[in-house]
């Protein structure tokens, strides 16, 4: 195993990628302690930078010889295996590189050869919850690696999670994340089918809504989320669209391993219908909202 980097670096932590996500993790492990090193393809902003003591870098190489860990915050299978490349041109000898990406496991496990013979290290290490969640320290954290590389990351997971999950080798975090969100994917759908069925027999959706919010039939999120499925309009915590580039992925995952999952696939569908409808860049929940608003479902949006 390569030798890690000098022990004066190790709360330096370079971030790549800063959307949403990014940005939060950014500025969670800022104001824990850690100097953070950020790179994105579109640039840095340099008063954001400056606000939250972040600094900005112009290329991988100099964020590689910067950092001791660098986190990957990125938007799909594309633009991590583009990075992960990226990255390999680089001096990588010592660097622990942690997948933070909702993307699909056989990515890292592509790339976890080339990765060791360059001297480097890698996890995945996808982020259950929102980016309000990161910044408050809440966000769950599924890990896959060699535990040892697992024991060099936790004080940073630490930092940003009280929910961190060590689940197994490379991209076994990855495959949890999926089996937590498939069951996510399926309630929010499950959710959509009661509404219309209640409202064809006369109830309100504030009604339903008392209702279920204090029943077993609630999950952490429902009560959240009450709201926004009466028709407020607030910012939204996950997007429509983001929502449906993770279902494609995971319903890509269960038909390459042969698994018939259609209560995911009828979420999917319903995901992205009402994407197709402009409201992609509204919360995830507006699929459920829309419910309260349309006719009952036909029959072709359920598989």
């Amino acid at each position: 195993m390569a030798e890690q980097k000098e022990s004066s670096m190790n709360n330096s932590i370079g971030i790549i990628g800063l959307g949403k996500m990014g940005t939060a993790i950014a500025e969670r492990l800022s104001g824990q302690g850690f100097q953070i090193e950020a790179w994105t393809r579109r640039g840095v902003d340099a008063g954001w930078a400056l606000e939250c003591g972040v600094t900005g870098h112009n290329s991988l190489a100099t964020i590689v010889e910067c950092a001791d860990i660098i986190l990957l915050s990125l938007s799909d299978d594309q633009a991590v295996s583009s990075v992960l490349d990226g990255l390999l041109e680089t001096n990588l000898e010592g660097l622990l590189i942690v997948d933070c990406s909702t993307v699909n496991p056989a990515i890292h496990t592509a790339f976890a050869a080339r990765i060791d013979a360059a001297g480097a290290q890698l996890l995945d290490a996808p982020i259950s919850g929102w980016p309000i969640m990161v910044t408050q320290g809440k966000a769950g954290i599924y890990i896959g690696g060699q535990a040892s590389d697992v024991d060099r990351f936790l004080p940073v997971a630490g930092a940003m999670s009280n929910r961190i999950h060590y689940v197994g080798p490379l991209g076994h975090g990855m495959a949890a994340k999926i089996v937590n969100n498939m069951m996510l994917a399926s309630y929010w759908q499950c959710l959509r089918e009661a509404l219309q069925v209640g409202k064809s027999a006369g109830l309100s959706g504030d009604k339903m809504l008392e209702i279920l919010t204090g029943s077993p039939a609630a999950n952490g999120v429902l009560a959240l989320k009450v709201p926004v499925i009466l028709g407020e309009s607030t910012p939204p915590s996950f997007t429509v669209s983001g929502i449906v580039s993770d279902l494609a992925m995971f319903n890509d995952v269960a038909m390459s391993a042969g698994i018939d999952a259609p209560a995911l696939g009828a979420a999917l569908k319903s995901f992205m219908r009402h994407e197709e409808t402009g409201a992609g860049e509204e919360d995830f929940v507006s699929m459920v909202a829309a419910a309260l608003k349309d006719s009952p479902m036909d029959s072709k949006d359920v598989l």
